[in-house]
């Protein structure tokens, strides 16, 4: 039996389904992937897809901060985009939250996203052993 807790904050999006917004077991911690949604109003941010990004890795900096970790805690990403032309951009904003060295990270395309986003991002995040 593993010894996992379940984090949830009101700081990003509920689940939309039957899912948890992230699992903490050891030291580590699965994020479920993270839409652009607006934590208020549940609904899908405007402005493209470098504000769906933003909202996207701002959302997931609220759970990685429940989960009593940082952005920078992150080991693995996991980024699904509808585009991969939008590659470049997401890469320009991911800097704005990553320092060296980074995540591994995978990048995919897939021809639709819950909600009719353009981005979703699953991230495993590796807490320092507890003193």
């Amino acid at each position: 039996m593993t010894n996992k807790k379940i984090i949830s904050t009101a700081k990003a999006p509920a689940a939309i389904g039957p899912y948890s917004q992230a699992v903490k077991t050891g030291n580590l911690v699965f994020c479920s992937g993270q839409i652009p949604l607006d934590p208020a109003s549940m609904e899908i941010v405007s402005g493209g897809i470098e504000a769906q990004a933003v909202r996207v890795l701002e959302n997931m900096r609220a759970v990685a901060t429940a989960a009593g970790a940082q952005l920078q805690d992150a080991v693995k990403l996991t980024i699904f985009l509808t585009d991969l032309a939008d590659f470049g951009i997401v890469n320009e904003t991911m800097k704005r939250y990553f320092d060296a060295p980074y995540p591994a990270r995978s990048t995919v395309q897939v021809s639709a996203l819950p909600k009719g986003a353009n981005i979703e991002i699953e991230a495993i995040l590796a807490l320092p052993p507890q003193a």
